[in-house]
């Protein structure tokens, strides 16, 4: 089991955070039939759930990588309450749980991010956990521009039209009021409330969500073929586990039709 983080904290442990910039993953546990419904199809939903595992791996493991330059942690902001065992042996030594809280999604984040920085952390950054390539010098630069003097917001656009990363400094209420969740306006209007709260707004390079077939198919062709997406401007994050679930898959498929051509 991995350090669960909740209020009150003694004020050692929050004054030793608060150098620090909490990568935090907003997660579900990773049971079928609760993520990724909306690969199912084209995949089970138990291979729904252990691709979601591999997103989990692999995107903790870039941010691990991260935090190893000292300026950063790694948690997991997780739901429901009572599933702290699903993330065991899932995430890198040093990540700590947070339980989120609230009901609508805009609510969520922002009482994860009111929750890690009462806990002591400088800053936060709200990841998600559908994006399992994002380059490590997107989380890096996030964390920098976090670091830097005066109050900003920064925001990784998603190329469905929402974010993949959420920075700040402060718990900026107005960020996420008024948002059309899930819908293909949000990075835009978490940009407008931004900038009607007066707040600097960084952007960082634009990546994916992978949460349906046609972005999963994306992802393949990213990992297994080598060929990033047309939108994106750099090569992205390796992603090991989630690579070996494609190609696993694959594989798998690929037998199978020999098996059913042959049995024609």
């Amino acid at each position: 089991m991995y350090e669960i983080l909740s209020l009150p904290q003694p004020a050692s442990a929050i004054e030793l955070r608060w150098p620090l910039c909490a990568l935090a993953v907003m997660a579900k546990a990773p049971r079928p039939g609760k993520v990724k419904t909306r690969l199912s199809p084209p995949l089970t939903p138990e291979e729904a759930a252990a691709l979601n595992t591999c997103f989990l791996k692999d995107t903790t493991r870039n941010i691990a990588d991260v935090a190893e330059q000292g300026n950063a942690a790694g948690v997991i902001c997780y739901t429901p309450a009572g599933d702290e065992a699903a993330f065991d042996r899932l995430l890198p030594e040093d990540f700590s749980l947070v339980l989120q809280r609230g009901d609508a999604f805009g609510e969520r984040l922002l009482c994860a991010a009111e929750d890690l920085l009462a806990l002591g952390f400088g800053a936060v950054c709200l990841i998600d956990s559908d994006s399992p390539t994002v380059p490590r010098a997107a989380f890096e630069q996030a964390v920098a521009e976090l670091a830097k003097p005066g109050d900003r917001v920064v925001l990784g656009p998603s190329d469905d039209g929402g974010y993949y990363l959420i920075g700040l400094k402060k718990a900026h209420a107005a960020v996420f009021d008024r948002i059309t969740w899930s819908t293909a306006t949000v990075f835009a209007e978490t940009c407008e409330r931004a900038q009607e709260a007066g707040l600097e707004v960084v952007e960082l390079p634009r990546w994916y969500d992978v949460d349906d077939a046609a972005t999963l198919q994306v992802l393949e062709v990213e990992l297994l073929e080598g060929t990033r997406p047309s939108f994106v401007e750099t090569h992205g994050y390796d992603a090991p586990f989630t690579r070996e679930f494609l190609l696993a898959r694959r594989k798998a498929n690929v037998t199978e039709g020999a098996v059913a051509s042959v049995s024609r």
